[in-house]
Protein backbone atom coordinates (compact mmCIF):
# COMPACT_ATOMS: atom_id res chain seq x y z
CA UNK A 1 0.00 0.00 0.00
CA UNK A 2 1.41 3.11 -0.92
CA UNK A 3 2.25 5.91 1.70
CA UNK A 4 1.49 9.23 1.71
CA UNK A 5 3.68 11.58 0.48
CA UNK A 6 5.14 14.07 3.16
CA UNK A 7 4.95 17.85 1.99
CA UNK A 8 8.27 18.89 1.38
CA UNK A 9 9.36 22.01 2.56
CA UNK A 10 10.00 25.21 1.15
CA UNK A 11 12.99 26.01 -0.45
CA UNK A 12 11.68 29.64 -1.38
CA UNK A 13 12.30 33.18 0.16
CA UNK A 14 12.03 33.07 4.02
CA UNK A 15 9.39 34.17 5.12
CA UNK A 16 9.38 39.16 5.24
CA UNK A 17 9.75 40.60 8.30
CA UNK A 18 8.77 43.78 9.34
CA UNK A 19 10.74 46.79 11.20
CA UNK A 20 8.58 46.27 14.20
CA UNK A 21 8.86 42.69 14.45
CA UNK A 22 12.84 43.10 14.78
CA UNK A 23 12.31 46.14 17.05
CA UNK A 24 10.48 43.49 19.41
CA UNK A 25 12.63 39.92 18.70
CA UNK A 26 15.60 42.54 20.10
CA UNK A 27 13.48 43.68 22.97
CA UNK A 28 13.35 40.55 24.51
CA UNK A 29 16.37 39.59 23.55
CA UNK A 30 18.00 42.56 25.79
CA UNK A 31 15.26 42.32 28.40
CA UNK A 32 15.83 39.06 29.18
CA UNK A 33 19.36 38.16 28.72
CA UNK A 34 21.41 41.96 28.24
CA UNK A 35 22.82 44.22 25.43
CA UNK A 36 25.71 42.07 25.30
CA UNK A 37 23.78 38.84 23.99
CA UNK A 38 22.42 40.74 21.34
CA UNK A 39 23.66 39.95 17.95
CA UNK A 40 22.37 40.39 14.65
CA UNK A 41 23.06 36.56 13.91
CA UNK A 42 20.67 35.71 16.85
CA UNK A 43 17.74 38.23 16.44
CA UNK A 44 17.64 36.49 12.73
CA UNK A 45 17.43 33.51 14.04
CA UNK A 46 15.24 33.99 16.45
CA UNK A 47 12.89 35.08 13.91
CA UNK A 48 13.25 32.07 11.61
CA UNK A 49 14.99 34.44 9.14
CA UNK A 50 18.37 34.67 7.56
CA UNK A 51 20.66 37.74 8.66
CA UNK A 52 20.49 39.61 5.56
CA UNK A 53 16.80 39.88 5.96
CA UNK A 54 17.24 41.93 9.16
CA UNK A 55 20.24 43.64 7.48
CA UNK A 56 17.23 44.83 5.00
CA UNK A 57 15.83 47.16 7.68
CA UNK A 58 18.78 47.75 10.07
CA UNK A 59 22.47 48.74 9.04
CA UNK A 60 24.38 47.42 12.12
CA UNK A 61 23.64 46.81 15.97
CA UNK A 62 24.57 50.29 16.92
CA UNK A 63 21.37 51.56 14.47
CA UNK A 64 19.27 48.70 16.06
CA UNK A 65 19.96 50.06 19.56
CA UNK A 66 19.39 53.88 18.66
CA UNK A 67 15.81 52.68 17.04
CA UNK A 68 15.05 51.01 20.48
CA UNK A 69 16.11 53.77 22.55
CA UNK A 70 13.80 56.33 20.16
CA UNK A 71 11.22 53.44 20.23
CA UNK A 72 11.18 53.45 24.28
CA UNK A 73 11.70 57.64 24.62
CA UNK A 74 8.66 57.78 22.39
CA UNK A 75 6.38 55.14 24.85
CA UNK A 76 7.73 56.21 28.06
CA UNK A 77 9.19 60.13 27.99
CA UNK A 78 6.09 62.56 28.42
CA UNK A 79 6.69 66.19 28.09
CA UNK A 80 5.71 68.40 30.28
CA UNK A 81 4.46 71.87 30.72
CA UNK A 82 8.07 73.46 31.67
CA UNK A 83 7.36 75.44 35.00
CA UNK A 84 8.37 79.32 34.90
CA UNK A 85 11.04 78.87 37.59
CA UNK A 86 14.48 77.84 36.40
CA UNK A 87 15.20 75.94 38.92
CA UNK A 88 11.90 73.72 38.93
CA UNK A 89 12.51 73.40 34.89
CA UNK A 90 16.00 71.95 35.50
CA UNK A 91 14.37 68.96 38.39
CA UNK A 92 11.20 68.55 35.96
CA UNK A 93 13.65 67.38 33.12
CA UNK A 94 15.74 64.95 35.12
CA UNK A 95 12.95 63.44 36.88
CA UNK A 96 10.97 62.89 34.39
CA UNK A 97 14.35 61.03 32.20
CA UNK A 98 14.63 59.19 35.91
CA UNK A 99 11.12 58.29 35.61
CA UNK A 100 11.01 56.52 32.31
CA UNK A 101 14.67 54.90 32.42
CA UNK A 102 14.39 53.64 35.92
CA UNK A 103 12.01 51.03 34.56
CA UNK A 104 14.08 49.89 31.77
CA UNK A 105 18.00 49.37 33.25
CA UNK A 106 19.47 48.09 29.87
CA UNK A 107 19.00 51.39 28.58
CA UNK A 108 21.12 52.99 31.17
CA UNK A 109 23.74 50.74 30.03
CA UNK A 110 23.55 51.50 26.36
CA UNK A 111 23.56 55.42 27.18
CA UNK A 112 26.52 55.17 29.28
CA UNK A 113 28.49 54.00 26.48
CA UNK A 114 28.00 58.38 25.72
CA UNK A 115 27.62 57.81 22.30
CA UNK A 116 24.53 56.13 21.65
CA UNK A 117 21.38 58.62 22.12
CA UNK A 118 17.62 58.72 21.23
CA UNK A 119 16.87 61.88 19.88
CA UNK A 120 13.44 61.81 21.15
CA UNK A 121 14.66 62.90 24.65
CA UNK A 122 16.72 65.59 23.81
CA UNK A 123 13.60 67.51 24.40
CA UNK A 124 14.54 67.37 28.13
CA UNK A 125 18.29 67.28 27.93
CA UNK A 126 17.30 71.11 26.21
CA UNK A 127 14.65 71.85 29.42
CA UNK A 128 17.89 71.11 31.91
CA UNK A 129 20.19 73.02 30.05
CA UNK A 130 18.46 76.11 29.65
CA UNK A 131 16.91 76.00 32.68
CA UNK A 132 21.06 76.40 34.14
CA UNK A 133 21.28 79.08 31.59
CA UNK A 134 18.78 80.54 32.93
CA UNK A 135 19.39 80.16 36.64
CA UNK A 136 22.68 82.22 35.62
CA UNK A 137 25.39 79.61 34.63
CA UNK A 138 27.42 79.83 31.10
CA UNK A 139 26.40 77.60 28.17
CA UNK A 140 29.51 75.54 28.88
CA UNK A 141 28.53 75.47 32.51
CA UNK A 142 24.96 74.48 31.80
CA UNK A 143 26.33 71.64 29.50
CA UNK A 144 28.73 70.22 32.54
CA UNK A 145 25.78 70.79 35.05
CA UNK A 146 23.65 68.28 32.88
CA UNK A 147 26.48 65.56 32.68
CA UNK A 148 26.83 66.38 36.29
CA UNK A 149 22.95 65.35 36.80
CA UNK A 150 23.01 62.68 34.48
CA UNK A 151 25.90 60.65 36.07
CA UNK A 152 23.96 61.23 39.33
CA UNK A 153 20.68 59.63 37.23
CA UNK A 154 22.38 56.74 35.61
CA UNK A 155 24.60 55.83 38.40
CA UNK A 156 21.85 55.73 40.48
CA UNK A 157 19.67 53.66 38.66
CA UNK A 158 22.55 51.10 37.73
CA UNK A 159 23.39 50.88 41.45
CA UNK A 160 19.83 50.02 42.96
CA UNK A 161 19.19 47.74 40.05
CA UNK A 162 22.76 45.92 40.59
CA UNK A 163 21.70 45.04 44.08
CA UNK A 164 17.92 44.19 43.80
CA UNK A 165 19.37 41.76 41.21
CA UNK A 166 21.80 40.27 43.50
CA UNK A 167 19.20 39.96 46.42
CA UNK A 168 16.68 38.11 44.03
CA UNK A 169 19.97 35.92 43.11
CA UNK A 170 21.16 35.14 46.34
CA UNK A 171 18.56 35.32 49.83
CA UNK A 172 21.93 34.51 51.88
CA UNK A 173 23.60 37.36 54.47
CA UNK A 174 25.11 39.69 51.93
CA UNK A 175 29.52 39.72 52.44
CA UNK A 176 28.39 43.92 53.93
CA UNK A 177 26.30 42.26 56.60
CA UNK A 178 28.74 40.01 57.43
CA UNK A 179 31.50 43.21 57.78
CA UNK A 180 29.19 45.61 59.11
CA UNK A 181 28.00 43.12 62.17
CA UNK A 182 31.59 43.41 63.24
CA UNK A 183 32.92 46.61 62.78
CA UNK A 184 35.82 47.92 65.34
CA UNK A 185 33.80 50.65 67.44
CA UNK A 186 37.01 52.51 68.01
CA UNK A 187 38.05 52.58 64.45
CA UNK A 188 34.60 53.43 63.02
CA UNK A 189 32.36 55.01 65.46
CA UNK A 190 29.27 56.11 62.92
CA UNK A 191 29.86 53.49 60.84
CA UNK A 192 29.34 51.53 63.78
CA UNK A 193 26.48 53.43 65.20
CA UNK A 194 24.32 52.90 61.67
CA UNK A 195 25.15 49.57 60.98
CA UNK A 196 22.13 47.77 61.83
CA UNK A 197 20.44 50.24 59.90
CA UNK A 198 22.50 50.97 57.00
CA UNK A 199 20.96 48.82 54.31
CA UNK A 200 17.26 50.18 55.19
CA UNK A 201 19.34 53.63 55.15
CA UNK A 202 20.90 53.11 51.51
CA UNK A 203 18.45 51.44 50.04
CA UNK A 204 15.92 54.50 50.35
CA UNK A 205 14.77 56.14 47.77
CA UNK A 206 16.06 59.43 48.02
CA UNK A 207 16.82 60.00 44.28
CA UNK A 208 14.50 63.36 44.55
CA UNK A 209 16.51 64.63 47.53
CA UNK A 210 19.63 64.24 46.33
CA UNK A 211 18.81 65.59 42.96
CA UNK A 212 17.14 69.30 44.46
CA UNK A 213 20.48 69.07 46.53
CA UNK A 214 22.43 68.76 43.26
CA UNK A 215 21.30 71.49 41.52
CA UNK A 216 21.16 73.66 44.35
CA UNK A 217 24.97 73.37 44.58
CA UNK A 218 25.49 73.95 40.97
CA UNK A 219 23.34 77.19 41.13
CA UNK A 220 25.18 78.49 44.56
CA UNK A 221 28.58 77.75 43.06
CA UNK A 222 27.78 80.61 40.24
CA UNK A 223 25.89 82.65 42.84
CA UNK A 224 29.17 82.63 45.15
CA UNK A 225 31.33 83.44 42.10
CA UNK A 226 29.16 86.74 40.84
Amino acid sequence: MAQPSVPRKSTGRPPRISLSEILDAARRIVDEDGVDRLTMRRLASEMGSAPMAVYHHVRNKDELLVMLLDDYAAQNLRRFEPPERARDRVLCGADAIHEALVGCPWIVEVLTADDLLSTSALWFVEQIVDGLVQAGLTLDQAVRGYRSIWYYTAGEIVVKTTAARRRSDDRRTTFRDQVFADLDRSELPRLAQAADRWASLTSADTYREGLAALVDGLLQSVQSQT
